[in-house]
Formats: C-alpha cells, structure tokens, sequence
C-alpha cells in the first residue's frame, strides 16, 4: 500500500510541476460495521452489501441512488402476458475478475442457488416464485415463475441475487469475485478492505484507481479520524450531535437524506412473555419514540408505527396506534398477568442507533415495570445468537433492505411472527401486479402487523454521512445498503 500511494503521490507531485494537478484517483470510505464475510448471497449482514454492492458484485438489475431499478447485468427483458416468463438478454463481453466468461450458465447458477434446498440465502422468500431458469443461448436467459410476482425485477437488485460463478464459489467468503467496476485487493480483517479498478470492466468505467473500505465502530474515534482528514468520507456516520460542526466546517460536505432503514425494536414473539399480543403492545405503549430520536440521533429520524418506509408512496402513518402511554402500558400488563412488570434481556448490537437508543428504551421500560437487562453484543455474534439462534427476549436493529414488510410472512425469520392471515395476504400481494391493487393490500398489510404489535416500531432511519468537499458522485439516500463508487470522483 505504501509505494502504490508513492507512486500515487508522485505522479501528483509531478503534474504539478508540469503546471497542472491531476485529480486524486483513491479514497478512503469509514464505516462502523465490518462484514462478517464477503458473500452477500448467504448473510443479513448489510455490511457486506455496503462494501461491495456495485462495486465488486453485480445484478441483473439495480439500483441507483434515487431507488429506481434499472438494467444491470441484464441490457434488456420480456416478461410474457401472463407474467409468468421473464426473458432477459444478458450484455455481452462480461467477464469476471479471474478472466473466466459470464454467461447465461453463471445466472443458472446462481438464481438455482438461491431456491437450493440447503441455500443461506437470507431473502431466500423474495425468489420463491422461480419454478426453473432455463439457458437459451450464452446471453439469454430465461426464468420460469409458479405465479406471477409483481416484484421480481425489484427482487433482482437485492444484493442477495448478484451474479456469481460456480468456479469461485468455494472461496467467495474470503475472496469474492464478481463482474463490477472494481475487483477485490485485500481485507485485512479488524481493519479494511481495499478494491481496485477493475481494467476489463464491461460497462463504464471507475474513475477511481483504488478505494479502501476502514472500519472504525466507535463514535468519538469516527469523528476524530473525519476531523484528522485521514478518512475521505464516512457513511453511516454515528455521531450526529457532531453534524452541524462538520457542516460548518468549509472542508467538508454533510449528506442528509432518506434510507429503507426500519430500525426496529424487535420482540421475540415465539418467547414468553412476548407471544402474549398484550405484552407486546404495553412495550409498544412505554416507548416515547421522540425522546429516542431526540436523545440517540438527535433528532435524525422520522418516526414510524409499522414496518415501512414514510418516503414510500404506500406508507400509512400508524404511530397513533402505539402512541406514548405508560398508563395504558401498566393496565396492559395488569390484564396480561405481569402487574409487578417482569424482566427481560435487549441484545444491542454495536451502531450508536441500538446502543444509545437501548439505554433510553431500557430506561422508559423500567417506568412501567419491565426490566430489560442490556447485553452489548459484537455484530457477529448477533448474527449467531439473535437472528440465527433466536436466543433473545428484546433486540434493537434497523432494518435496511428495501420493501421488506414480507418478512413478517415468514415465521421462522428471528422475531418468529407466525399470522396465516399475513402470509396469505404477501402470497397474493406478490401474484399482483396492478399499481392500485398492490398499494391497498400494502395498506393492509401495515395495519395488520401494527395491530399485531409484532414489533416496537420506532423511526426510520436518516443516511447521514460526512464526505470531504471534493469527493462528488456520492448517495445521498440509501435505497439500498450500498457505498456505490462506480460514479464517484475528486473535484478537479
């Protein structure tokens, strides 16, 4: 790393003592989660995502910044009248990382392996619509469906549906290679990641030569390394009580905007006494969701009543139905048999949302007699323990996949919310494809769950990064979890 940024630094050096400076050609991106591994086809972990959605991995579509979807690995489709055949034609000249063709076997591959019996998957749900995928020629590719689904080119961007090749499959966890703009350098673990750019990419290429993802998890540390300069930009920036000094800093640029983030405070609804609906809604009652926005996000972060995103055109706002009501929360407990109140544990993972957030909840808790021992956890092993093992009474995560209300039609997913009624209504939601149809069953599925008070809904999460004035081309908004560096360049 050293005599590359010489190098680097050198031919800088040396254009301006020709009279001209060229732009930087490498950035360092911080963030506060490092990726337990580099395979985003097989985890829940958004920062895996973050690191190499775009940038490393590629779709058959994606998305761009402002949440469209648009043609990724596949330059064009037909869908048939019936909705249940979508031809794709694949863009041509695609390789991967090591050399090796991409083709129409590779998305056989891995569109099979999602639907596999013994997949790890973790929105293995979205795609099991597919009946077959079927090779045509080296460029097209066909996907048969068992019924319609209104959202399977949406599907299709998802991180988890990337385009991988079965001869680098065993080592993806260490070594991804993909068909992106850039190709994995090296990930030298408790520290970063770097990519390079990659030479023979199909498409338009990176104007960055290399980036190196840092991981810097602790809020005070973030905010010294952004002050130092020795970060360029940190998405998902943890300390927004220090925003307004960056932004009145002229040497650096604030970005504020929107996320899919549902940050949740998620209740183990398969564990006593939270599979008792009245527990879970005297929970619901004791949290003042404003003083939580107030007091870990300072004010960054809008709240919510359900599982979806207020920017969403099918939002419904349902906060007045958990509205901040410790009475109403003390009678609750009284009818559900808890007139003492009872004790519980809240698995915090380490983003200052759950951490400072789970000491104010933890607090409003004990105002009504529940007693929510905190267990600060690593990222990993919430993974291992939360979502896998569903060992947990109370957990506090935000939710940053796009549109994913059909987990709760899942009942083995962590929280363990088990409604036939729910999973009926997400079957028919994905059969549809009517815009009007689709909006009112959204409708109803927000107000269900609500009522359900499956989970403490608490705000959406605000993407809020710090970036230094001359990087441009970055996200404002995180329609997905993703650090998309494919447009990104220095100021001349």
């Amino acid at each position: 790393m050293f005599h590359l940024r010489s190098l680097i630094l050198g031919t800088c050096a040396a254009a301006l003592m020709a009279g001209g400076a060229a732009a930087q050609s490498d950035i360092t991106v911080a963030m506060q989660l490092e990726p337990p591994h580099l395979d985003p086809t097989s985890a829940a972990a958004g920062a895996i995502d973050q690191v190499l959605y775009s940038n490393v991995f590629e779709g058959l579509t994606r998305f761009m910044g402002d949440g469209s979807v648009v043609p990724g690995l596949a330059k064009s489709w037909e869908i048939s009248e019936d909705g249940l055949t979508y031809t794709f034609k694949l863009q041509e000249g695609v390789t991967f990382h090591d050399g090796t063709t991409m083709d129409a076997e590779d998305v056989k591959f891995s569109l099979d392996r999602i639907g596999a019996e013994n997949s790890a998957n973790a929105q293995k749900a979205l795609f099991s619509a597919i009946s077959e995928v079927n090779v045509i020629d080296p460029t097209t590719v066909e996907i048969k469906l068992s019924e319609p689904n209104g959202n399977m080119l949406f599907n299709l961007a998802w991180g988890d549906a990337v385009i991988v090749a079965p001869e680098s499959i065993d080592n993806i966890k260490q070594l991804p290679i993909g068909t992106g703009a850039f190709k994995f350098t090296s990930w030298t673990q408790g520290d970063n990641i770097m990519i390079e750019k990659n030479p023979t990419y199909w498409g338009a290429p990176a104007a960055l030569d290399m980036a190196t993802f840092k991981f810097i998890s602790d809020p005070t540390a973030a905010f010294a390394s952004m002050m130092a300069e020795d970060v360029d930009v940190f998405v998902g920036f943890p300390a927004p009580e220090n925003l307004p000094q960056f932004e009145a800093d002229p040497r650096f640029q604030v970005l504020v905007g929107s996320t899919e983030g549902e940050t949740i405070l998620a209740m183990n609804n398969k564990q006593a006494p939270f599979d008792n609906v009245k527990v879970r809604e005297a929970v619901a009652h004791a949290i003042n969701r404003q003083a939580i926005i107030d007091g870990a996000m300072f004010g960054y972060g809008t709240p919510i009543g359900t599982h979806f995103a207020p920017h969403n055109p099918a939002y419904v706002d349902e906060t007045a139905i958990s509205a901040f009501d410790p009475e109403k929360s003390k009678a609750l407990l009284a009818e559900a048999g808890f007139p003492d109140g009872f004790e519980t544990t809240l698995d915090l993972p380490p983003p200052s949302y759950a951490r400072r957030g789970g000491e104010i909840i933890a607090a409003q808790l004990a105002d009504v007699g529940i007693t929510a021992k905190i267990n600060n956890v690593e990222w990993a092993q919430w993974l291992e323990t939360v979502f896998k093992g569903k060992n947990f009474g109370l957990t506090i995560v935000s939710h940053t996949e796009p549109m994913d209300i059909g987990i709760y039609a899942n009942p083995d997913y962590y929280f363990q919310y088990d409604n036939p009624d729910f999973q009926a209504l997400m079957a028919k939601l994905n059969a549809t494809t009517d815009a009007d149809m689709r909006t009112e069953m959204l409708g109803q599925a927000q107000k269900m769950i609500s009522q359900d008070y499956v989970n403490g809904y608490l705000f959406q999460l605000a993407a809020m990064s710090v970036a230094k004035a001359g990087v441009q081309g970055l996200w404002s908004n995180a329609p997905t979890q993703a650090t998309d560096l494919t447009g990104v360049t220095w100021a001349e």
